[in-house]
């Protein structure tokens, strides 16, 4: 077999993942995975591995495939990567969002940063090394997956309860969202270039709260009214003002950026400084609870027995206890709570050789990189593969413009990513396997 150049292929390999459609809105009604999970069997399998397809349900698809390396006897790594992305509204965008098209140096489309980048570059460099006959020092199981986007539960959820076998031998892994790059003082013409790996994630509650009172005429009057209990219910959660709470990997990212302590009372302040990063840092100095919708009644004048309400909750690691105990004294009595979704938080220490291997493969590409861990405030597939004992980080290198508001590019309009950190990716990444 010629060998391929990962770097050539990455682009082609992005742009097709997007044009396939694999929108998830969380109902199962979507077009599934199939698709997208037969175009990556079809490119593993061209360069002699035998991926397998499996479905949770129809067409929610999942691929995974297994490298043997130079030393089986060693433990494994996984490398996951999602499938599907969310929903978009097309004429919001100035390029169609299945386009996959290649514009002022970017790949536009939706999943171009979340995350059909890392699967193609994921794709890449396991074709550029397998082509060529180069084995990883160690076993590595690659995991596609469906359903991320909701939560998993017909991806990594279904995979780790129905098939753990698949995934014998892994102890640790690297997936979404990490490796990319922040350049600090941009503004004023700085260049020092952070390298953000996720080594935490927030816990997820989205939680339904319900409010019952007394059913009735709308010019009455009504003490047990349950649009009013929610609706204070509501308000009380909503302004809460929850503590700061710096947790390990919070503390390591401050004490890595500013090179000084900075105390809870400090960080608030510390995170201003963080130009475009400062949104997806400053939601991980506390738990949240936004409330996101509100449904009651049916008619005007009709006074309804019940009304609800959805909220998006999420609870540092360490801090799921205080969380629900908060939750349940804002909403007090008369206001039940019941989960949509639930699942942990994570965290690891940022030490190790995997985190050395991630660090020298990104030195290896741009030696002033200052390599960083952080928290992610929403959450990714490695909460299903924790369940499993795997160790893992958000590592998706890519070296990105001052510029760009890459954490605005998740779940927005005219998500895109460069060619050239596409390209830049392939490059750590397939450095990264030599190192693990």
């Amino acid at each position: 077999m010629t060998p391929l150049n990962g770097e050539d292929e990455v682009v082609e390999l992005c742009g097709d993942l997007i044009r396939i459609d694999s929108t998830n809105a969380g109902d199962n009604s979507g077009p599934g995975e199939r698709k997208a999970a037969e175009y990556v069997a079809a490119k593993l399998a061209d360069v002699g591995l035998e991926p397998q397809i499996l479905e949770s349900d129809n067409g929610r698809a999942n691929v995974i495939a297994r490298i043997e390396g130079a030393d089986p006897g060693r433990d494994a790594l996984l490398l996951h990567g999602h499938l599907d992305v969310v929903p978009f509204t097309a004429s919001d965008w100035r390029h169609h969002p299945l386009s996959g098209e290649v514009a002022d140096g970017c790949v536009w489309g939706r999943g171009a940063v979340d995350m059909k980048d890392m699967d193609a570059m994921i794709l890449a460099v396991v074709r550029q090394r397998l082509s060529a006959g180069r084995k990883p020092p160690r076993d590595i199981v690659l995991a596609f997956t469906a359903d991320e986007e909701a939560g998993g539960n017909y991806g990594a959820q279904w995979l780790t309860e129905n098939h753990r076998h698949l995934f014998d031998g892994c102890t640790e892994a690297i997936g979404e969202v990490g490796g990319f790059s922040v350049t600090m003082g941009a503004q004023d013409g700085g260049s020092r270039r952070l390298y953000l790996i996720e080594a935490a994630e927030k816990g997820i509650a989205w939680m339904r709260l319900t409010a019952k009172g007394r059913a009735g005429h709308g010019s009455m009057l009504n003490d047990e009214n349950a649009v009013t209990e929610l609706a204070e219910a509501v308000g009380r959660l909503g302004r809460y003002e929850w503590p700061v709470r710096l947790t390990s990997t919070v503390q390591a990212f401050f004490d890595e950026v500013f090179e000084v302590e900075v105390k809870a009372e400090d960080a608030e302040a510390a995170v201003a400084e963080l130009g475009l990063l400062a949104r997806m840092i400053g939601a991980t100095l506390r738990n949240t609870a936004n409330p996101t919708m509100l449904a009651a009644g049916y008619k005007a004048n009709v006074i309804p027995q019940a009304a609800t309400a959805h909220v998006d909750g999420r609870f540092l690691p360490g801090y799921e206890d205080e969380f629900f105990q908060t939750v349940d004294e804002l909403l007090g009595p008369n206001v039940t709570r019941e989960f949509v979704y639930h699942d942990v938080a994570v965290e690891t220490s940022f030490t190790g050789p995997l985190v050395k291997a991630m660090a020298d493969a990104l030195h290896e590409e741009d030696p002033g990189a200052k390599v960083v861990p952080y928290t992610l405030s929403g959450g990714t597939d490695l909460k299903a593969f924790s369940r499993l004992g795997i160790r893992g980080f958000g590592f998706a290198p890519l070296q990105l413009p001052p510029d760009l508001d890459f954490s605005g590019m998740f779940h927005g309009i005219d998500e895109r990513v460069p060619v050239d950190s596409l390209r830049f990716g392939v490059r750590v990444l397939d450095r990264f396997l030599d190192y693990c």
